[in-house]
């Protein structure tokens, strides 16, 4: 699905009120951007950290499940490369790396409405221990 027929295009500003992150991981701000481009899409991101340091970081793809590298800085875990499957017109599938290693998958829902985006996250942190958030954006 390309353009407007894509539920996932546009600017989505994560409602921090609504999100649940586990302590001191939430981001202060975070801007979530999807635009058509060629044949498949770029996603940007922008905003502030927990601790205040910036989050800008992008990726253009295709929902093929390949992977594609991350440019900029901020990305969850440290994540150097994504792949985004597409699982129906409102759903998606997302596997983050970080070299070889998965450090992180995503599933995006926007709601059939189209006001909203709930991004669920699972990762490991430091020391394995299981990560779950979830994020939740409004359409702008």
């Amino acid at each position: 699905m390309l353009g407007a027929d894509n539920a996932a295009v546009g600017t989505w500003k994560l409602n921090t009120a609504k999100s649940k992150y586990p302590a001191g991981m939430a981001p202060k701000s975070l801007t979530r951007t999807v635009a058509p481009d060629g044949d498949g899409f770029k996603y940007s991101f922008e905003g502030e950290g927990p601790d205040g340091s910036a989050i800008s970081f992008s990726f253009s793809l295709k929902y093929d499940g390949k992977e594609t590298e991350i440019s900029g800085k901020g990305a969850p875990n440290g994540a150097d490369h994504i792949a985004i499957k597409q699982i129906n017109s409102h759903m998606w599938s997302a596997t983050l790396k970080k070299g070889d290693k998965v450090v992180g998958t995503t599933t995006a829902t926007v709601s059939h409405d189209g006001k909203m985006t709930t991004l669920n996250s699972k990762s490991t942190d430091d020391s394995g221990k299981p990560v779950r958030s979830t994020a939740i954006y409004d359409k702008q």
